[in-house]
């Protein structure tokens, strides 16, 4: 049986190896986005239109935590890069769908391929599938927690309220 001293550590430690992972991914996504010649929010952006192919700017907005006009910002400069077109919806006419370009596309994975590849091979290696589905489990728990306090976060008025754009938000949405 674990100590209560022994799980503090325990817990001291995870949340110190949380903390060095997250200011990795930041690291890591500055320098792509630096590649990839986007700000931060813009590849946050193309993040999200790779893993759904296509998004209308609304449903962006809510994503990023953005004004529709911040996004409507972010696309034209995206779509200005050919990074990404606009098509109207081809159901319903007052939408607009966002799809990330082939050339982008092709050049994302082409600096993301090295670094998943090295990753799951040592991952493999190291970690068993049940170790493996232990990890994923407390990933997929911890962004569920993360999520629900963003949320919390958006709701609250900001300090500068002149200031939007970026990863910044103008708070509470009426």
């Amino acid at each position: 049986m674990s100590s209560d001293w022994e799980l503090e550590t325990v817990e001291s430690r995870l949340g110190g190896a949380v903390q060095a992972y997250q200011a990795s991914v930041d690291d890591f996504d500055r320098e792509l986005a630096r590649l990839m010649g986007v700000n931060e929010t813009g590849l946050r952006c193309l993040e999200i239109l790779l893993a759904t192919e296509e998004a209308t700017p609304r449903e962006l907005s809510t994503r990023l935590g953005l004004t529709t006009g911040s996004v409507t910002t972010m696309l034209d400069r995206l779509e200005k890069l050919g990074c990404v077109t606009r098509t109207p919806h081809p159901t319903d006419r007052r939408k607009t769908l966002v799809r990330v370009t082939p050339d982008t596309a092709q050049r994302a994975y082409g600096l993301l391929a090295p670094f998943l590849d090295d990753a799951g091979r040592q991952v493999r290696t190291r970690y068993s599938a049940e170790q493996l589905e232990l990890v994923a489990d407390f990933l997929t728990f911890s962004q569920e927690i993360q999520q629900r306090h963003v949320h919390r976060l958006r709701e609250l008025p900001s300090p500068h309220p002149g200031r939007t754009g970026g990863k910044q938000t103008p708070g509470p949405r009426a």
